[in-house]
Formats: structure tokens, sequence, C-alpha cells
């Protein structure tokens, strides 16, 4: 069984800026980088609101550039994900998927959080080619052009609204007869000039040469006055929630009913003495890059002083 004072479970901002920060305070950090090396960020083509990038950077380069700091100071980055995690006593002994245990003195947990997707082969077709699940990421290229939300709750609300501040025209694609966002955002919406609220549409697919130039949908599905609709649009964008990648730890730490970590008193400390929390994994709020960043940092630096006083 290998031992380190340091085991950052998950890369992506948080993680690697976990590592940085970790492996310059001499932690000697061993790294796994998840089912998505990069996190959620590598399936972005480009990011124009990370500090320090005024031209915008790719969003996989943007991890690379991270990862080769972390690897830089001395972090021991390995490929896969830990599938097990034994919190009863310390040292923790976590598992790897191809069978290494580790026995680590502190753990940082940055596994992020999935987008959720209709799960239409147009999605995975035209992602980063005018499909998103991030407004305030990606909303910024589609000024004066006309999108799509897809949702009806406070998520989608706040998406439709935020891009209806810079778009031509919102589409606001409702499953349901009515919104569940709450009175005071639906109010918002359906005051919003720029927003179109289709109530009752399913969406089929995607259509367009170069990148998403419409969606076909269905209006009132499987009743007798079902119709087929198509709608002009350059950019489609899912609301429909995220789920934290952390069903390995329900046995062990405190959750909220979606599944994000729950820390104490707003810092990375989790009931467990040890054991951290970084990034989207435990923010049902903000999801954006660099808050995920701020609170590796601040993982890495609990992680340190933990170790110190202990």
């Amino acid at each position: 069984m290998e031992h380190t004072k340091c085991l950052i479970i998950g890369s992506g901002p948080a993680g690697y800026t976990a590592a940085i920060y970790a492996s310059r305070a001499n932690l000697s950090p061993i790294e796994y980088s998840g089912m998505q090396p990069g996190g959620q960020l590598t399936q972005t083509t480009e990011v124009e609101n990370f500090p320090g990038y005024p031209q915008g950077v790719d969003g996989n380069q943007m991890m690379m550039d991270l990862l080769e700091q972390a690897q830089r100071f001395g972090t021991d980055i390995r490929s896969g994900e830990i599938v097990k995690v034994d919190f009863s006593k310390a040292p923790y002994v976590c598992t790897a998927d191809d069978g290494t245990e580790i026995e680590a003195d502190t753990v940082i947990i940055a596994t992020g959080a999935s987008a959720k997707y209709l799960g239409l082969d147009d999605e995975r077709k035209y992602n980063g080619q005018g499909v998103s699940a991030c407004a305030t990421c990606d909303g910024f290229f589609y000024r004066k052009k006309t999108v799509a939300v897809v949702g009806g709750g406070d998520t989608a609300c706040e998406d439709a609204l935020y891009l209806a501040g810079l778009c031509k025209k919102v589409y606001l694609i409702v499953r349901k007869p009515f919104l569940r966002a709450s009175q005071v955002m639906q109010q918002r919406v359906k005051d919003n000039e720029n927003i179109e609220i289709l109530f009752e549409h399913n969406t089929l697919g995607l259509y367009g040469e170069n990148g998403v130039e419409g969606a076909h949908l269905v209006k009132r599905k499987g009743e007798a006055d079902e119709e087929m609709v198509d709608i002009d649009i350059d950019g489609f964008f899912l609301a429909i929630g995220h789920k934290p990648n952390t069903d390995i730890f329900k046995d062990w730490l405190d959750m909220d009913e979606t599944g994000y970590l729950k820390k104490i008193d707003g810092t990375p400390k989790t009931k467990i003495p040890g054991v951290f929390v970084a990034g989207d994994c435990a923010d049902p709020v903000y999801r954006q890059a660099i808050s995920a960043a701020g609170s590796g940092c601040q993982a890495a630096i609990e992680a340190e002083r933990f170790l110190l006083n202990r």
C-alpha cells in the first residue's frame, strides 16, 4: 500500500490548483485525474473569462497549462479514478480503478459535477459548435444572435434572462405547460420581451452545416394535436441541472438532496478531519472555473495547516 501526505481526487481547475499549492507546500501530492481529465472545460472550445488570458484560451489548452504547472512542482498525476474510499479512520484508504490502494493523511475531493443532457446524438455532434451547458461561460459568443434554453426551473430562467441581455432573441423550451421556477423568476422571464416561452415542447434534434442552425421540436407530444415545430437558432443551451460526481462518498460525507458535498462554515472542511472539498462537487451555485480554482487553493492550504497542527 502506498502512502501520501495528500491525495487529490479529480482534476479540473479545482484539482490542479490544489495540486499546485499542495506540491509547493512539500506535501508531495498524488492526484487521480478521473474519467474526464481536466473536467468540464475540456468540452469548451474557448474560455474568455478566466483571468490571465486576455485573448481567451482553448479549454483543453488551459487545463494542460494547469496540469504542467502542477507537475512542475512535483505532483504525481495519474490517469484513472478513485472508485472506493474508507474514511473510518486516519490515515484514509482510497482504492483506484486498477486496484491500487493509497493511504492518505489528507484527502482533497475535486470530482466536479456533470451537466445533464437530453441524450440526443446531436448534442454530442454539435458539442462546442452551438451546444453548451453553461450560459455564463459561452453566452458572450452569441451576442445579437438567437438562442434556445432548455429547462423550466430557476437555473433555466436565470440563464434565459442572462442571455436575453446579450442575444437578439431567446427561446425557452419547456416540456411542461408551466414553469417550475420561483414566482419572481417566472415573472421576470414573462416580462422580458426578448424571451419567448415554448410550453409543452420537446427537442427532437438539432440541425446545421457548420454548427447549430436550428432545432427540431415537437409540441404536445403524444396528444391528438401533436405538432412538429422547427426554430432557427445559433446556440442551444442546456439548463436541466447538474449531477455532482460524489456517489462514492455518500456513506461518509454529508450531502444535500442533489448530492453536492456540504462544507463546514463555508470552509473546504468536511465533518471528517483531514478530508476537504473543492470545486463544483461542493458548489451548486457558481460553477465557474475561477471559483473552482480558488476553492482548490483553499483546500490545499487547509490540508497543509491540518498536517502542521496534527
